[in-house]
């Protein structure tokens, strides 16, 4: 018999304990997973909001990888879209007016602030203010 209680044993198969169980658990880990594990670490440290979290008018900063970039008008304006990851959740971000920003391209990091609104089930913020990552952090 073990002086353990049997919910403490259980509490240790559901968590990885130790540097041997961490590294396991990484080399069995998607690479789609590391690297939502590695965004959602980024946008804690920065003191970003996570995406996840973001209401319906709430003002937020966040920080994320730019999934995809596309030119699709909005009632007759040019307007440049782009799906910001953190980890957590996507976010649309739509610059109205332009056809293009230089540097606001697929697999750039960056960080927006502004206010979110819900659009279509979706989190979207319009013309928000960023800030592009250093291309050496990448």
């Amino acid at each position: 018999m073990s002086a353990v209680p049997r919910s403490e044993k259980a509490g240790r198969a559901e968590r990885p304990s130790g540097r041997f169980r961490r590294m396991l658990d990484r080399l069995s880990s998607s690479q789609e997973d590391l690297e939502s594990e590695e965004l959602r670490e980024d946008s804690h440290a920065s003191g970003c909001t996570r995406i996840s979290e973001c209401t319906d008018r709430q003002i937020v900063k966040v920080t994320g990888t730019l999934r995809t970039v596309t030119l699709r008008p909005r009632a007759g304006v040019p307007a440049l879209e782009a799906e910001l990851f953190d980890g957590t959740a996507p976010l649309d971000v739509v610059w109205l007016g332009r056809r293009s920003i230089v540097g606001i391209e697929p697999g750039r990091k960056l960080i927006a602030s502004g206010r979110v609104a819900m659009s279509h089930g979706r989190r979207v913020l319009f013309n928000p203010k960023y800030e592009l990552r250093p291309l050496g952090k990448e």
